[in-house]
């Protein structure tokens, strides 16, 4: 499954209500408010979103790297063989949900007009995945880019029980479907519907909720996968059953529970360490992994695209490069090159690039 993309900079009070919410708060914004989205942030961002993020983007360049050195777009089929790669499609379109949730909300208390905020946001997303397509036919951008356009600014007008709700009946219609921008769109509204309702609020303070959780997710997959075993004799191969589209989406919740449960474990200074670089600049490491994995391929000569070996290599040298050029740069610079570019194609004004004091 191709590649997605990464909500921006989650830096607002996920608390915090949009407007037209039946829990709406009509206070002012204090001074010191955190900045998603704005020129400037000045509060912590949320970790757990980093680390979800950058551990997903690894995983998408494992999935994908054949399909981009091959110029492939593979939809339904798994391209390294039994190893299912469709993690990523869930993951990242929930984080995309958030953080354009987050950003709204932000943009509701600092311009008249948020729509349009997200619109140029989104608009700007298409622009990037058109030219990302001439690379690669399998990126993503553009989907999101246009679903974001069709399904998600619109929700905005929405109280939080119909997002909730819309989402509830999209993710498991598009299932049936096997996927698709059908369930992009689920998808990004599950996750607008969990910032809405304070899910998001409390992502870094349960151990109970996510592990529980994960758990039920867990007891569905094995579920799902039974059954999609008994009825896999004479299906199509290459076309997803429901038990089996559904067993992909409740191993990624059991992904992302389990990722929620380390993080508060003494392992979340590693797992910081490792995956928040990455997720901080996903937009600038995703599209720049396409161009080093091309690079790879016909300028060195490597066999990416036919030795499934030689293509795991070559990834894990791609991400260890990029961890250590975000590391370094997020050291001097506020985000990534790619990320303060969008984010001022976002606000129609040019942003802080480099940390205060450096």
């Amino acid at each position: 499954m191709p590649r997605e993309e990464f909500p921006r900079e989650p830096t607002s009070h996920p608390g915090h209500r949009l407007p037209h919410d039946a829990t709406a708060s009509t206070a002012p914004p204090a001074s010191g408010r955190p900045q998603t989205g704005a020129l400037s942030s000045g509060r912590p961002r949320i970790i757990a979103l980093d680390v979800l993020r950058g551990f997903t983007l690894c995983e998408i360049l494992f999935a994908n790297i054949q399909l981009i050195a091959n110029h492939g777009t593979a939809v339904v089929t798994q391209p390294m063989g039994d190893w299912d790669p469709w993690l990523g499609l869930p993951i990242f379109s929930l984080l995309f949900g958030i953080g354009f949730t987050l950003l709204l909300d932000s943009a509701a208390d600092r311009v008249s007009r948020p729509w349009l905020v997200l619109l140029r946001r989104l608009v700007a997303l298409l622009a990037i995945g058109l030219v990302h397509m001439v690379l690669w036919p399998g990126e993503i951008l553009t989907k999101y880019a246009v679903v974001g356009v069709l399904m998600l600014l619109p929700s905005s007008w929405l109280p939080r029980w119909a997002v909730a709700g819309l989402a509830a009946v999209l993710v498991p219609v598009a299932l049936f479907g096997g996927g698709g921008p059908l369930l992009i769109a689920g998808l990004f509204l599950l996750g607008s519907a969990l910032v809405r309702y304070g899910v998001i609020e409390r992502i870094e303070r349960s151990t109970r909720g996510p592990l529980l959780l994960g758990l039920v997710f867990a007891a569905g997959a094995a579920s799902a996968l039974w059954v999609h075993a008994q009825v896999e004799t004479g299906a199509d191969p290459m076309q997803p059953s429901f038990p089996s589209s559904l067993a992909d989406l409740l191993i990624a919740g059991v992904v992302v529970c389990a990722l929620l449960v380390l993080l508060r474990t003494p392992l979340r200074p590693v797992l910081r360490v490792v995956f928040a670089p990455l997720g901080r600049m996903a937009l600038t490491n995703y599209l720049t992994a396409t161009l080093l994995v091309l690079a790879a391929s016909r300028i060195l000569g490597l066999p990416v695209g036919q030795s499934l070996q030689v293509a795991f290599v070559t990834a894990g040298a791609i991400l260890a490069a990029q961890w250590l050029l975000s590391a370094l740069w997020l050291r001097r610079y506020r985000q990534g090159p790619l990320e303060w570019l969008w984010r001022w194609a976002t606000w129609a004004r040019r942003p802080p690039f480099s940390r205060v004091g450096t």
